[in-house]
């Protein structure tokens, strides 16, 4: 029997998009985060020392960062702490500057943090070797022991967050942020974020049993949204912009709260979808000023991080305002995965997507 054309052009349907939200990959490894850092303090602890003093013997001039997808967000996250913290201009190399054009600027006296979860993106291993070749000194974070781009570092700090099946990355991105995080702070001798991270594992796992839910019915039904931040929140902004995109499939976009004003403000009217966040300082109150701006146009304003503000506020942990944001990012997997259930979609296995992107 030939089968008629609605029949044939109807999308089969996945069994795993009727699964609670619960009993999802995403929701088990995400929730596994606090256990990551906690063992990876241990793991990376004489590779990270031996690092340290090689750096405090010999600093670079500058920093660059190598990475694409969540590890590039992560490694905004680092620009901005590297640049408050250590005071050297840091930015990200373009891996198709190698990889595509065959081409390498000066890396003499560079320090390069490659950050993949799995090490494995020809762009990625071509950029990293042709930077450490023109004189770079070659940092990976990664989480896969074998991969090539560890192999090829000066120095490996191994992400330890162990096996990540579902596409959605959660625990390697944490990870990576974490691993940043432990760098940076004993890199610049400040105690008093070294003296947080020994509760960061504590402050993750209670940033995982936070709330979000109320988020979840604003969030089912959106076509659009922006998440907004400043400051090291900004790359957990583009983080959660691009998780909504993966698995809940809708657009969502991540901005500067300095940028959003100059030309993106125009497109948002009523029922536009809002995310702003905040950690406690010198960035925080522009953030905030922000949301009766968007409220006023008719968005449906969330926000974590800024205190009082019209809209919904979500929920959010007192701690040292570098990883404030990386704890904002916890609580948000758990409604992202609740979100893409809701809306039908396999946060696991996103369409088009696959775990390892092989670019050029």
């Amino acid at each position: 029997m030939i089968s008629s054309p609605n029949s044939t052009c109807r999308p089969r349907v996945d069994e795993r998009m009727t699964i609670a939200p619960d009993q999802t990959l995403m929701f088990a490894e995400a929730a596994e985060a606090g256990a990551v850092v906690a063992r990876q303090a241990m793991v990376q602890r004489d590779a990270r020392a031996a690092l340290i003093e090689a750096l405090r013997r010999d600093p670079p001039r500058l920093v660059a960062t190598l990475a694409r997808g969540s590890s590039d967000n992560a490694a905004t996250v680092a620009r901005y702490l590297i640049e408050t913290h250590l005071c050297l201009l840091t930015s990200s190399a373009a891996p198709s500057v190698a990889s595509v054009y065959d081409a390498a600027p000066d890396y003499d006296d560079v320090l390069m943090l490659a950050i993949s979860q799995s090490g494995r993106s020809p762009d990625l291993i071509a950029a990293a070797e042709m930077a450490k070749s023109h004189g770079a000194r070659l940092v990976a974070l990664v989480n896969d022991d074998d991969a090539p781009l560890a192999a090829t570092a000066d120095f490996f700090l191994p992400l330890a967050a162990g096996a990540e099946r579902s596409v959605a990355a959660t625990k390697s991105f944490v990870a990576s942020v974490a691993a940043l995080l432990y760098l940076i702070a004993e890199w610049s001798d400040d105690e008093a974020l070294v003296a947080t991270l020994a509760d960061l594992p504590m402050q993750l796992d209670a940033a995982w049993a936070l709330d979000w839910s109320a988020a979840l019915e604003p969030l089912r039904t959106a076509s659009n949204l922006y998440v907004v931040a400043r400051g090291p929140a900004f790359g957990i902004a583009q983080e959660m912009a691009l998780k909504i995109k993966e698995t809940c499939g809708f657009h969502a976009e991540a901005f500067s709260a300095a940028e959003v004003r100059h030309g993106p403000m125009a497109i948002v009217q009523q029922g536009f979808h809002v995310l702003l966040l905040g950690q406690d300082d010198e960035s925080r109150d522009s953030v905030a000023d922000l949301a009766p701006d968007f409220a006023a146009r008719g968005a449906i304003v969330l926000h974590a991080g800024i205190g009082d503000a019209p809209g919904l506020r979500l929920p959010s942990l007192d701690a040292h305002p570098a990883i404030q944001p990386l704890l904002l990012v916890q609580s948000f997997y758990r409604l992202a995965n609740a979100v893409a259930v809701a809306r039908g979609r396999d946060p696991d296995r996103p369409p088009f997507l696959a775990k390892v992107t092989e670019t050029v």
